[in-house]
Formats: structure tokens, C-alpha cells, sequence
């Protein structure tokens, strides 16, 4: 049987600067030393996950056992069926990977982390726990009081394997800019296939993968709804951890001759866009808040909260897309029914609900709660970042005043029909949205039928 590191990797070493000691425990020897757990969250996967690597170098160090905890939480920030089922399709084939492959043993448990892993530690006799990062501010403090329930003698280690370049090593500080399963209120989504190898097949496929087939295409159209195969199509996997943003980027490097426009563009939004969203909310604690917006920002929405609205819809409204633009309707539809509203339309998406509700700290609120709900990959710090630019101006800078916006980019129905074809996304979001309907119909009557049958 071969040993789990020399499955993972020959050369199993972590870099350092991946790695960050946030509990010295006492350090046992020999037959004291206890086994290493991996507590895995952020990144699901086998593939260049150096979190998973970590535990299993310092197990083999130290002649111990390693095992994987895995919690399933009775809520996490509005997590519905569409998310978490995406999540656990995921784990089901980590888990018969894990057991083919590395024969390391995963624990499954449902519950409050604070609870459920030091009590797993201490079952278990762990003297280490390795950890994935991740900037959310509930994810800190959950670290911090697992630190305070361990025992004396265990470690905590956490290892950023999400990002490129760690967290804490690309910045010092916070960076102005780039210069379980619940009620089945949400329904679950079926053109996105879960877990590593379907990552694997959207990024580097021989029928239609991104970097295969569709990436000459990437740098001119991805910002135009009506071309979603223009665009990567890796957030779900990339918000799972199912695929490695640094196997992403390597490979990509490896065919910039061929494409180097769109291998620099996509590199900018996989590197810098994505990781200056960790920096965000990992220096600013406030990062879903008006709060954490700069102070110009927070000075120029608040002079012109009060303005005169031509239109002030209620969270119900705008979530159940009964606004008087019917463009926006098409984008809020495309994101209830589909779990994915394209990047673009996001933006015009968000700035609409600041024009459109009381003031930005409630524009800010229902952004997030819709962004959360409905997207496959929200509850994210792309997700937070992408509401704090389009709302209160994070990573970009002042513009012409005007209402309600004061200083704040603004975008309206005109400037997206001279970008793309309005009316043509419109009624794509209309087929869209039918054809859904009829799946959703369609399954649930064949489920009635099979209860009949029974």
C-alpha cells in the first residue's frame, strides 16, 4: 500500500509562507506525539491542496495517523439546497477518492465546528489540527475558539491553499485597489456538475474546456451576456476549493503564446481580482458593511441617502423581480432560476438596488442577501467585494457627482444597450427561465409518480 504522501505528492514540502501558527501546542516526541487532523472546508479537493499535503508531511514526520474532519452546519450564512448540495455531491466523491486513493479515513459531522472538532480532537488524540483559510470574519472567530477548547498539547496550523500567493504574504495590510441541507426553498441546480474531475473537464477538456476550446474568446467577449461560454465557467469550483486557483494559472501560462491577451485578462481576474477580494475581507473586518467602505465613499452616500428616488421597491419585490426595468428583472431571474447571473450584469445588478431602495446600508443589505441566496458561489469574499464596489466604491474611485450616487460609479439601462443586445439577453433569460420551469415540473411529477408506484 502506498504511503499517502507519496500518493499526493514526491516532493511534499509547503512552503512556509503557506502556513501560519495560530496555537503553539506542547511539542510531543516519540510515542507521545498524537495523530494529525485535517479540518477541511474552503478547499475540497486531493488535487494541490497544500493544506491536505501539510497534515499528511507533518503525520509522516511524526510517524502518526492522519484523518479529515469534514462539518456540515446546520446554517452558514443563507446556505440553501442549490449550494450545499453542489457541496456535498462534491464530498460524496472526495470521500471514494480519499478511500481508493489515499486510504485516509474522513469524518462527516453536523453541527456547531466549535463543538464538533475539538471534541473530535480529543476523541481522537490529536496533537495537531491543520486548518484551511479563509478571510470570513465567522470562520476567524470559530479558529479562536477552537483554540481555546483544545487541549494544551495541540497545535493549530492554518494553510492558506486557496489563493496564489497566500493572503498574508502578498499584503501586510488591507490594499486600497488593484492598481444541513435545509427546506428546499432554493431549488438545486443541474447544468453544473460537482467535485475535482468535473473542474478538471470545464478547465482543460477536450470538448469544450477553457482553456481548450473557449479561451480566444475570453478577452473580447466576457462581458457580454449573451456570450456566457465566453467566460471561465470555474467559480463554483473555484469557491469550493474543488480546483486549485494556482492549477488554474499554470496551466493557463502554459499556452499564453497561443492567447496572450486572453491569458494575461483571465490571469487578472483569477490573481489579482480574486485575491484582492481575500485581502478585503481578511484585513477589513467590516467588509459587508457601509463601515468598511473608504471614508470619500461613506461621505458622498451618505450626502445623498435622502435624495428623491423615482422608485423604492421592498426586498420582496426586487427578490421576486417586480421592478418597472425590465432589463434588471431579466438579471434577477437569471440568477433565482439559473444560480448564476453573468459578471457584467452583476454590477449593473447591484448599482440599481442602491438606486432603488431607502439608502445604501439597506441597498447594501438585500444585495447580499439575494447574492448569498441564490448564487452558487456566494457567500464569498468575491461575492461581498463584487456588492462593496458596485455600492460603496471598494477598490475604485471617486467619479462626477450626481444623485444618489453622489460620487459613486454609475450605470444605467442606456449604457448596457450600448454595450450588448438589451432585448436579445432579455429574452435568453425568458427561455432560460421556461425551460427550467419545465425540468422542475417534469421532476416533480415523475417523483409523484414513483410515490404512487410505491
Amino acid at each position: 500500500m502506498a504511503s499517502p504522501s507519496s500518493a499526493l505528492n514526491k516532493s511534499s514540502m509547503v512552503q512556509q509562507g503557506r502556513i501560519r501558527v495560530l496555537k503553539e501546542g506542547s511539542t510531543p516526541s516519540g510515542r507521545d506525539a498524537g495523530p494529525v487532523v485535517y479540518w477541511m472546508f474552503r478547499d475540497q479537493r486531493l488535487r494541490d491542496n497544500w493544506a491536505l499535503i501539510h497534515a499528511v508531511d507533518q503525520a509522516n514526520k511524526a510517524n502518526v495517523p492522519v484523518a479529515i474532519a469534514f462539518n456540515l452546519f446546520d446554517q452558514f450564512l443563507g446556505a440553501k439546497a442549490r449550494q450545499l448540495g453542489f457541496m456535498l455531491r462534491g464530498l460524496r466523491l472526495l470521500h471514494r477518492d480519499l478511500e481508493q486513493t489515499l486510504q485516509i479515513p474522513f469524518f462527516l459531522f453536523q453541527g456547531e465546528a466549535i463543538e464538533t472538532i475539538p471534541n473530535f480532537l480529543r476523541e481522537y488524540g490529536a496533537s495537531l489540527l491543520v486548518t484551511d483559510f479563509s478571510p470570513l470574519r465567522e470562520v476567524q472567530k470559530w479558529k479562536e475558539e477552537i483554540c481555546k477548547r483544545v487541549g494544551k498539547k495541540v497545535s493549530l496550523h492554518e494553510v492558506d491553499a486557496h489563493n496564489i500567493v497566500p493572503t498574508w504574504v502578498a499584503s501586510e495590510k488591507l490594499e486600497y485597489s488593484a492598481r444541513t441541507i435545509r427546506g428546499a426553498e432554493v431549488p438545486e441546480i443541474k447544468w453544473c456538475e460537482s467535485g475535482e474531475n468535473a473542474a478538471v473537464e470545464i478547465l482543460m477538456g477536450s470538448k469544450n474546456g477553457f482553456l481548450t476550446k473557449r479561451l480566444k474568446n475570453y478577452s473580447t467577449d466576457r462581458n457580454n451576456p449573451l456570450k456566457p461560454g465566453a467566460l471561465s465557467g470555474l467559480s463554483p469550483y473555484l469557491h469550493f476549493g474543488q480546483i486549485s486557483a494556482q492549477r488554474c494559472a499554470l496551466e493557463a501560462k502554459k499556452i499564453q503564446k497561443n492567447c496572450p491577451q486572453a491569458v494575461d485578462v483571465f490571469l487578472e481576474e483569477l490573481i489579482v481580482r480574486r485575491e484582492l477580494a481575500d485581502n478585503f475581507c481578511f484585513y477589513q473586518p467590516r467588509y459587508n458593511s457601509l463601515q468598511g467602505a473608504w471614508e470619500w465613499a461613506r461621505k458622498t452616500l451618505m450626502d445623498h441617502a435622502s435624495d428623491k428616488r423615482e422608485h423604492i421597491y421592498t426586498k420582496e419585490q426586487l427578490e421576486n423581480a417586480q421592478t418597472a426595468d425590465p432589463l434588471w428583472n431579466a438579471s434577477q431571474l437569471e440568477m433565482v432560476h439559473y444560480g448564476k447571473m453573468h459578471g457584467f450584469m452583476r454590477m449593473y445588478w447591484a448599482k440599481k438596488i442602491l438606486e432603488w431602495t431607502r439608502g445604501p446600508e439597506e441597498a447594501l443589505a438585500i444585495s447580499i442577501y439575494l447574492n448569498d441566496k441564490y448564487e452558487i458561489d456566494g457567500r464569498d469574499p468575491n461575492g461581498y467585494v463584487g456588492c462593496m464596489w458596485s455600492i460603496c466604491g471598494v477598490h475604485d474611485q471617486g467619479w462626477q457627482e450626481r444623485q444618489i450616487f453622489g460620487k459613486i460609479r454609475y450605470m444605467n439601462y442606456a449604457g448596457c444597450k450600448r454595450k450588448f443586445d438589451v432585448d436579445g439577453y432579455i429574452a435568453y433569460v425568458k427561455r432560460l427561465v421556461t425551460e427550467t420551469k419545465k425540468r422542475k415540473a417534469e421532476s416533480s411529477l415523475g417523483k409523484e409518480a414513483k410515490e404512487l408506484r410505491v
